[in-house]
C-alpha cells in the first residue's frame, strides 16, 4: 500500500520552523537523500523543498486542474522515494526528480489517451517572451492569447525545452538529464524552438495584415 506523501494542498498553514527543520533546510539535496534512506520521515523535507516547483511544472506541461496535478505529483513522489536507492549521487537530484515527474505526467496522459494542453499563467508568458532574448524580432508586448496560439502550434519537443529553459530556468545539462537527450541536442532544440516561435509569430502577423 502506498504511504501518503503530504503535498501543497495539505500544508496551507505552515508553522514557524523548528530547530530541526532549520537544520534540514540547510542540507543539500544529496544529504537529504542519504538521510531519507536512513529514515523515511526525512523524505518529507525533500517533498517540501520541491513540491511547489514540481506541481507548477506538471500544470505547465499538461494543463490539468490543480487537483489532478496534485494526484500526479503524489504518485511521482512515491516513485521518487521508491527509487532513492538507485539515485546516482553524481547527478543533480532536482534533474532526476524532474525526470520522474515528467515521465509520470506523460504516462498519465497516455493512459487517458488525451493530448496534454499547455497551461500558462500570464506572468509565465511574459517571462517566456522576455527571456528568449533581445535578438528575436518580435514584439515583447505580445498578448498572452497570441503566445498561447503560437505555443499550441509548436511541436511538443519544442514546447518542452522552452518551458524547461525559460520558465523552469534549467541549464542545458539539467535539461539533458531531464529529457535524456545529449547536451548538444538540447542546445539545438532550444535554438530551433526560438526560431519556430518567430516563424509562427510572423505567419500569424501576415495573416492579420491580409485581413486588414
Amino acid at each position: 500500500m502506498k504511504e501518503k506523501v503530504h503535498t501543497v494542498r495539505s500544508n496551507s498553514k505552515q508553522p514557524s520552523m523548528t530547530v530541526l527543520e532549520e537544520s534540514m533546510s540547510e542540507k543539500t539535496d544529496n544529504e537529504l537523500v542519504v538521510l531519507s534512506l536512513e529514515n523515511q520521515e526525512n523524505f518529507l523535507y525533500l517533498v517540501q523543498r520541491y513540491e511547489k516547483k514540481l506541481l507548477s511544472y506538471i500544470i505547465r506541461i499538461s494543463g490539468v486542474k490543480i487537483e489532478d496535478a496534485e494526484d500526479v505529483l503524489q504518485d511521482a513522489f512515491v516513485s521518487i522515494f521508491l527509487k532513492l536507492n538507485s539515485f546516482d549521487s553524481r547527478l543533480k537530484f532536482s534533474s532526476w526528480a524532474y525526470r520522474i515527474v515528467h515521465n509520470q505526467t506523460i504516462s498519465e496522459f497516455r493512459k487517458r489517451k488525451v493530448r496534454p494542453l499547455q497551461y500558462f499563467e500570464e506572468n509565465d508568458l511574459v517571462k517566456l517572451v522576455d527571456s528568449m532574448g533581445s535578438d528575436n524580432h518580435f514584439d515583447k508586448k505580445l498578448l498572452q492569447d497570441e503566445i498561447k496560439v503560437i505555443l499550441d502550434q509548436m511541436d511538443k519537443k519544442y514546447r518542452e525545452v522552452l518551458v524547461l529553459k525559460f520558465l523552469e530556468e534549467k541549464d542545458y545539462n539539467e535539461i539533458s538529464d531531464i529529457l535524456k537527450k545529449p547536451v548538444g541536442t538540447v542546445g539545438t532544440l532550444v535554438n530551433r524552438a526560438k526560431k519556430k516561435f518567430l516563424v509562427i509569430y510572423e505567419k500569424i502577423n501576415q495573416e492579420i495584415d491580409k485581413k486588414k
